[in-house]
């Protein structure tokens, strides 16, 4: 997806990364651009804030999809997955936002459109979600985003 690939770019990480490799990066890229230590050029301190909010969005979001994060939660996410259905969802470029009757709430990442479609279509939308999105596509918590 190229929202992943976007944030992976903009912290100079691979797949392969893991959480302390992503923690060890975030803290020196924000050591290396934080607004607070540029005092004399306003333009050049507006742009470090600027950098600094993508740096800190990209990490955030790159934790959130971490094996090791979906790992931590996995009970709690496969739980609800297969106890609660689904309150609503929503498409939009790619990404599926899965809302489940328990108040939880999922974002399924690089979900064709025909996938979508055929969600819409399904008798069973919970149904075909567990067998065709949900161990499919890369996703994240959003209640622990939120």
């Amino acid at each position: 997806m190229k929202k992943i690939t976007d944030y992976r770019k903009t912290l100079g990480v691979d797949k392969t990364a893991d959480l302390k490799e992503l923690k060890s990066v975030y803290r020196n890229l924000m050591k290396d651009c934080h607004p607070d230590k540029i005092q004399d050029n306003e333009e050049a301190k507006l742009a470090a804030e600027l950098r600094s909010k993508d740096i800190i969005e990209a990490y955030h979001f790159l934790v959130s999809i971490a094996p090791e994060t979906l790992e931590s939660s996995l009970e709690e996410y496969t739980n609800t997955i297969t106890n609660s259905n689904i309150a609503d969802f929503e498409y939009k470029s790619q990404v599926l936002k899965v809302m489940f009757l328990d108040g939880s709430a999922y974002q399924y990442f690089e979900v064709p459109k025909n996938i979508y479609v055929k969600l819409v279509n399904a008798d069973s939308p919970g149904r075909f979600a567990r067998r065709h999105i949900f161990s499919s596509f890369p996703y994240r918590n959003l209640s622990k985003v939120d």
